[in-house]
């Protein structure tokens, strides 16, 4: 069953309304993402039934790079609907606290609130 809690902390407060246009964002990412990594893979396979026409080291390597990138992406959408289905959407992974309403309308999929955030991204 989703849950479909009102988050209230300062900033952090979603609608029911919210939370649709989240869910429906976060739905239309992963179909995006998805496609992504089909056309990528389709390109590599016509690529490599001629010889002549495949691609350069280099091509390989931005290629890979972007299938790593839109596998990340997909994994964290799934990972915020799975969220969203558990009831669990919106608090940070570490603090448990609440996520701004204003991050998730930007990164729907973030998983840590914007201090936890920077604490994360100082340690590396």
């Amino acid at each position: 069953m989703v849950n479909h809690r009102t988050i209230d902390d300062h900033n952090t407060t979603l609608s029911v309304e919210d939370f649709a246009l989240l869910r429906e964002n976060l739905h239309e990412q992963r179909l995006f993402r998805q496609e992504q990594l089909h056309q990528l893979s389709a390109a590599v396979t016509s690529r490599a039934d001629t010889p002549s026409a495949r691609p350069a080291a280099s091509q390989l390597e931005v290629r890979n790079k972007l299938v790593a990138s839109a596998r990340l992406v997909l994994a964290d959408v799934e990972a915020a609907l799975g969220r969203m289905d558990q009831g669990r959407y919106g608090t940070c992974h570490l603090c448990r606290g609440a996520i701004a309403r204003e991050l998730l309308m930007i990164v729907p999929q973030a998983r840590y609130c914007a201090r936890c955030r920077q604490v994360r991204e100082a340690v590396r």
